[in-house]
């Protein structure tokens, strides 16, 4: 009944993180242009479907897994440290937005 050879499986696996990401931690991206995450989620699809087609299923999965250094880097080291903004909840506010570049007068528009 359930089947697991085949793509689908990679598309469901890449689906839910970015669901889960979305869900939970999308009010840090609320500024980002949405033909962008829509880019980066189809980009990171691909990346992986492609990696599972070419090198296997262990080779994606690895590939996904690799992305919890650069995370915990960033996250606990970099912006703690460099930037002084909490990696887990970006506060304070105006230093996140300093840092993405973004207008902090969020009422002009």
């Amino acid at each position: 009944m359930w089947n697991t050879d085949s793509l689908w499986f990679e598309i469901a696996v890449v689906s839910i993180i970015y669901a889960l990401g979305n869900i939970l931690m999308g009010h840090f991206e609320e500024r980002t242009p949405k033909i962008r995450r829509v880019g980066k989620y189809l980009l990171t699809l691909l990346i992986v479907c492609s990696i599972s087609y070419c090198f296997g299923r262990v080779a994606s999965m690895s590939f996904l897994a690799i992305f919890i250094i650069p995370l915990l880097y960033v996250h606990a080291y970099y912006l703690p440290k460099k930037k002084g903004i909490n990696g887990w909840t970006g506060e304070p506010k105006s230093k996140y937005y300093d840092f993405r570049k973004w207008d902090k007068d969020i009422f002009s528009k």
